[in-house]
């Protein structure tokens, strides 16, 4: 959701804090600002809009002095997009300014007391509660009056404070949030994506919930509410700034597309060794596999649907029950779990609040978990009994591409080694699906390599008010994501169902020249899906078919027909997607969307 930076140092703090904003930008944000301190005074800039408003606002930085601040960006949650309600916010009497992603679940009981004793309320904010408690809590000791300060708040948070009296120093705090120190050399960060830290330092610490931090140029020191002295370890950042740029495409969204070849090699080929699926990161025995009488994977949005889509190739080769359960679901259901369920959580920023919350549950009901997650250190991450990570780089399109496709690669790789470890797959079998997977990279890249006119497609389907997705088993998972890209970057309405459900009902939908996207890859379920594809031609349907090259049958049937590689249908969805990504880019860049922004959307959604 919302974003944070903070530095001091001996370098101006104004044109760093714009920098790291710019980098948060892929969160999704409403508004913006900065505070820094000069001369004994703090100094607020907010706006409205794009992080271009603010350094038009302050010139850059140069207009905002100082060698010590905080920035934010805003994703409204309590009250509208204003410059009111921006970060940072100021005490009444101007001596702290903070900033603050996540939700106070309690303000209105704060906000109460606090207008009881006189304190007065500028924004619309349930951010505003903890400036004001600090300036209630505060005798002169800062680090009192932040412990005092936390201990009322119900929620979550990562929290950035500054206090004129202490001007070269910042002080951050940490619940169900993420937050991350960067060290340098004469100076220091904290940030709530490393993205914003890479210009600047590699080094980072990883904050746990319920810990402080104070930051001067020279030191950071962590401590608890006890005023205990944590030692924490420092982290050395694998991205470098490179990953992190668009290096000559138009948006993040296709250089994401395009790096999906070398994610899903880089997910895999670390854990392949001599025809053995190795899964350091893993203790599962096999009694304890054979334990297990189900699994239940987790998730939200698209990890959701990675999920969906490797159900069918989990149950095919362990012959165990997968359940899908949507995190936000999960979490309020009074789920039937216990020590013999495996749940296995989906995320690629380890910091999904849904899915925090239903994994927790879980844990509690007896689960062992598995995180598969794209941020090393998150919050997920450090929940799980076991953490399998998809090497996929950073992710800064909020539509994500490479991070669905490298979550099912660990899904893949999973199934196998779970289906060896049972003895539930013939070493022949084995071997021929292991050699399969190996081969998924190079089919990826011919996929996008023999679909570069895809966006001559997009100029048919691209103005359009709804479009429709179908398929059938593991077709239809991929219909799910298929649509859901469509909808969330080119605003149209965009829905998938079951091939096989139109009759009961959603066919009414179909009218002339309505578009329907058809995935007819699974040969199990050909016949049928045909079927369905005639059935909607019939009412007047524009049909766009997604096929393995090769199959003839469906070039008579559709309107338009786009091909992938012949590969094994059990791992068939990271080839499937890719043009569908690509479709939903195009049809978006015809509508003028910002496509690696999105309204109203958020990449990492750290709020419920």
């Amino acid at each position: 959701m919302c974003g944070i930076v903070g530095y001091t140092g001996v370098q101006g703090a104004s044109p760093i804090l714009l920098e790291g904003l710019k980098k948060l930008e892929y969160r999704g944000y409403d508004s913006a600002g900065i505070a820094v301190i000069n001369d004994g005074v703090i100094n607020i800039a907010k706006v409205t809009g794009r992080i271009a408003n603010l350094c038009e606002k302050t010139n850059d930085g140069a207009d905002y002095p100082g060698v010590t601040g905080i920035g934010h960006t805003r994703w409204a949650t309590h009250g509208a997009p204003t410059d009111t309600n921006a970060h940072p916010h100021l005490s009444n009497d101007g001596r702290f300014a903070i900033v603050h992603n996540g939700i106070i679940e309690n303000y209105l009981s704060l906000h109460d007391e606090l207008t009881s004793k006189g304190y007065h309320f500028e924004s619309e904010t349930d951010t505003e509660v903890i400036v004001h408690l600090l300036e209630m809590y505060y005798k002169g000791d800062i680090k009192k009056a932040i412990i005092k300060t936390i201990a009322r708040l119900q929620g979550s948070y990562a929290l950035g404070v500054l206090c004129v009296d202490e001007p070269g120093k910042l002080y951050v705090a940490r619940e169900a949030s993420p937050l991350i120190l960067g060290v340098g050399v004469g100076e220091n960060f904290f940030a709530s994506d490393v993205t914003a830290l890479v210009s600047y330092t590699r080094n980072a610490i990883y904050l746990d919930d319920g810990e402080i931090a104070e930051i001067t140029p020279d030191a950071i020191n962590v401590f608890d509410c006890a005023m205990q002295t944590i030692s924490k370890k420092i982290t050395r950042i694998v991205w470098d700034i490179q990953s992190a740029e668009k290096g000559g495409y138009d948006h993040f969204m296709l250089k994401e597309i395009m790096e999906q070849p070398r994610a899903f090699k880089a997910t895999i080929a670390p854990r392949i060794k001599d025809n053995e699926i190795v899964l350091d990161e893993t203790d599962l025995s096999e009694r304890y596999l054979k334990s297990i009488n189900k699994i239940v994977i987790t998730a939200c949005g698209s990890a959701y649907y990675a999920g969906c889509a490797a159900k069918y190739t989990i149950e095919k080769l362990c012959r165990v029950p997968v359940i899908c359960e949507l995190a936000s679901e999960l979490r309020y259901s009074d789920p039937l779990i216990d020590n013999h369920t495996l749940l296995i959580v989906l995320s690629q920023s380890g910091e999904t609040a849904d899915t925090i919350a239903a994994m927790k549950e879980c844990k509690s009901r007896g689960a062992k978990t598995i995180a598969i997650v794209n941020v090393v250190g998150s919050t997920i991450a450090k929940l799980a009994d076991h953490a399998l990570y998809t090497w996929a780089g950073p992710e800064i399109a909020v539509a994500t591409t490479k991070g669905y496709t490298t979550q099912l690669a660990v899904l893949y790789l999973f199934a196998l080694y779970m289906s060896k470890k049972l003895g539930r797959i013939e070493e022949e079998r084995y071997l021929q699906l292991l050699s399969s997977l190996k081969s998924l990279p190079k089919k990826i890249q011919d996929t996008i390599d023999t679909n570069s006119k895809i966006h001559k497609i997009a100029i048919k389907y691209y103005d359009n008010r709804s479009m429709f997705f179908i398929g059938r088993n593991s077709d239809y998972a991929v219909a799910l994501e298929g649509a859901l890209k469509m909808k969330e970057i080119s605003y149209i309405h965009a829905e998938s169902y079951a091939a096989g459900e139109l009759k009961h009902g959603t066919i009414a939908l179909i009218e002339e020249h309505r578009p329907v996207v058809a995935l007819c890859y699974n040969e199990s379920v050909m016949e049928k899906t045909l079927s369905n594809i005639v059935e909607v031609k019939a009412r007047g349907a524009e049909v766009l078919a997604l096929t393995y090259k090769g199959n003839s049958q469906i070039v008579s049937q559709a309107n338009d027909v786009i091909f992938v590689p012949k590969s094994e249908t059990l791992f068939s969805a990271v080839l499937e997607i890719v043009p569908l990504q690509l479709l939903a880019y195009y049809v978006a860049k015809l509508n003028g969307c910002d496509i690696d922004k999105p309204k109203n959307l958020a990449k990492s959604v750290t709020v419920e």
